[in-house]
């Protein structure tokens, strides 16, 4: 009876690799994901035999490597992978936050493709620091002393308070007491640097005498956290940073603003109030300034800190800077986009997260009119309008401020917006839209222009179950 057993009938792995028609996949291919990809196929057919579904094998015997190979295809596809940004977003954390600029990319290629002298002095001959890739320019950028970098600003805080704070008091107002992306709280991160956290204040209201009467013999510094991801309202009030600079001063302290996304460009130009920006701050007089690389900076991810040479000196020898350290890649990167901002209107043109905040809702109308007159082309779209919406820039910065967006907003016919969503994410190249009042949207605002043809190809295939590659994505 084993010849009437279905499950009998299935073939051994062992014997699918010896199939010719495997033999160019195995050519191709490493062993143990052909051997992989054929097991997952075999185990397919074991389910369906488990349903009541057996499989006729003269088909099956034709269709498996094809299977195989289509299943090879997915394995091998690179976990990162580009898409269109059409949420609007443009520091969406899980789409990678800022794009980098062409010279960034390029610095990043020629770093990554051979030897650099990362920590050689050409010159001498002599070892040298890799710090002083940043330093050279954020000093010209800034009235900074001293510059140094380390892999994002979470750990530029962990390091500043644990070499200048260790053991010691750090003053903070408990309406700064943020939490940042990942549930990372700041008392935690204060924890982890050793210093000892001392709230002052209320949530809402924290005076300057609330920091002074705080101030003991075993004070170091005061900490001051800019609430990049929300918004305190109403009865509330904070001293002036020219008045916490003062009063640290006074007492012998040092003062650390953290300022989080490091705003190098102007951005009131966009109409966004009250973000302040690294060169304000040391012009006040903070001794250190914190701020982000992959932010509204429009670079890597990166934590920047520029402030007093002597400060700087003590931070880069504390034991945790070899922890948190920038590789050679992350330094070329950040050098090229810091170069840009020596002159504003090149960094308007070059740093793409400025550019797209630099685009007209004129312009982005005229693009989304030519886009959606090709998509109303599409049988299952029951609908393909063009609106005008407000979007965040997102990243953690510029809370409750939003900026004018033009979105094409999408039905279809036979799908609900989750599913068409799902399809247009599944595409290619992957198109990740965001949801809103059961539509789907479009939005221009982090399509960058040269991306239009593609986005149109990408809804296209998802609208139609096409499978043909397209082309290779353009980035700018």
């Amino acid at each position: 009876m084993a010849e009437n057993n279905p499950y009998r009938q299935l073939p051994a792995v062992h014997e699918v690799l010896t199939w010719p028609e495997l033999q160019p996949l195995l050519a191709d291919h490493a062993l143990p994901l052909v051997t992989e990809a054929v097991r997952e196929e075999i185990a397919q057919l074991r389910e369906r035999i488990r349903h009541g579904q057996p499989p006729d094998w003269q088909i099956e015997r034709q269709n498996l490597p094809l299977r195989v190979q289509q299943r090879l295809k997915g394995k091998e596809r690179p976990s990162l992978r580009p898409v269109i940004n059409a949420t609007g977003i443009l520091l969406h954390t899980n789409l990678g936050r800022a794009p980098l600029a062409a010279s960034a990319v390029e610095a990043v290629s020629q770093a990554a493709r051979g030897y650099v002298n990362l920590e050689m002095d050409l010159p001498s001959g002599e070892r040298s620091s890799r710090q002083e890739i940043v330093r050279r320019w954020l000093t010209r950028l800034l009235p900074a002393e001293s510059a140094t970098a380390v892999n994002n600003n979470a750990a530029a805080t962990v390091l500043v308070l644990h070499a200048l704070a260790q053991g010691r008091e750090v003053l903070v107002s408990r309406g700064e007491l943020v939490e940042i992306g990942g549930s990372f709280r700041l008392p935690e991160i204060m924890q982890a640097s050793g210093a000892i956290l001392r709230e002052v204040g209320t949530t809402n209201i924290t005076r300057l005498s609330d920091y002074a009467r705080a101030i003991s013999p075993q004070t170091a510094l005061i900490l001051r956290v800019h609430r990049s991801n929300f918004v305190i309202r109403g009865h509330t009030d904070k001293p002036p940073l020219a008045e916490l600079v003062q009063l640290a001063h006074e007492h012998g302290l040092w003062l650390i603003d953290d300022i989080g996304s490091g705003a190098l460009a102007d951005f009131s130009r966009w109409g966004f109030r009250d973000e302040p920006s690294p060169g304000e701050s040391l012009r006040t007089g903070a001794d250190l300034v914190l701020f982000s690389g992959d932010k509204l900076l429009g670079g890597p991810q990166a934590g920047l800190i520029a402030g007093r040479r002597e400060l700087i000196q003590r931070i880069e020898k504390d034991p945790l800077m070899r922890a948190f350290r920038l590789d050679k890649m992350t330094l070329a990167a950040l050098e090229a986009t810091l170069r840009l901002y020596l002159d504003p209107t090149h960094a308007l043109q070059e740093v793409p997260i400025l550019r797209l905040l630099d685009q007209t809702l004129t312009q982005l109308r005229r693009r989304a009119q030519r886009i959606a007159a090709q998509l109303r082309k599409l049988p299952i779209l029951a609908q393909v309008e063009i609106d005008q919406d407000q979007v965040a820039v997102g990243g953690g910065s510029l809370p409750e401020q939003t900026l004018p967006t033009i979105v094409i907003a999408l039905q279809a016919r036979h799908w609900s917006d989750a599913e068409l969503a799902a399809r247009l994410r599944c595409s290619e190249p992957p198109v990740v839209p965001r949801l809103k009042e059961n539509r789907v949207l479009l939005d221009l605002r982090s399509v960058f222009p040269d991306q239009d043809s593609l986005l149109i190809q990408a809804v296209t295939r998802a609208c139609t179950n096409a499978t043909a590659q397209s082309e290779t994505p353009r980035w700018p």
